[in-house]
């Protein structure tokens, strides 16, 4: 498997994404609009739950059980993938490689969910009591369901 999609919805925000598995790198391409212009914490959570909304998808993607950091932390969630940067009219253009997160396997995404938050994620390095959890990023405006491209 080499491909995997997921579709993001919010009462605003919406968005596609695109998953290629390059190796040992994973490339997620897409947009994202509705957001506030800035930055906006970006993660894989554990679970492709979408009962109760973006809340069932419960944590950040973790299966190491270290600290929330930034994508190119040495400790860091296997989900984290930092932050979106949407410009002056609410759209952020994702490109992302990611060299921990796989497709398939033991750190494999598909059939969990990604999420864009409100607020810029502070990478585990805010001071805040959720720094190291979270990363601070705030709401969950958007979320979707990886599932396997064609």
């Amino acid at each position: 498997m080499t491909s995997a999609v997921c579709v993001l919805l919010g009462e605003k925000v919406k968005g596609t994404l695109h998953f290629e598995q390059q190796g040992e790198v994973l490339v997620i391409m897409g947009e994202v609009t509705g957001l506030t212009p800035g930055e906006h914490g970006f993660h894989i959570h554990e679970f492709g739950d979408y009962t109760n909304g973006c809340m069932s998808a419960g944590p950040h993607f973790n299966p190491t059980g270290v600290d929330h950091g930034g994508p190119f932390d040495e400790v860091r969630h296997v989900g984290d993938c930092g932050n979106l940067i949407a410009n002056e009219s609410g759209v952020a253009k994702v490109d992302i490689k990611d060299c921990l997160m796989t497709l398939t396997g033991e750190y494999g995404i598909i059939g969990r969910t990604a999420v864009v938050h409100a607020d810029p994620d502070d990478l585990g390095k805010g001071g805040h009591e959720l720094s190291k959890v979270t990363g601070n990023a705030g709401a969950r405006v958007a979320c979707g369901i990886v599932g396997i491209g064609k």
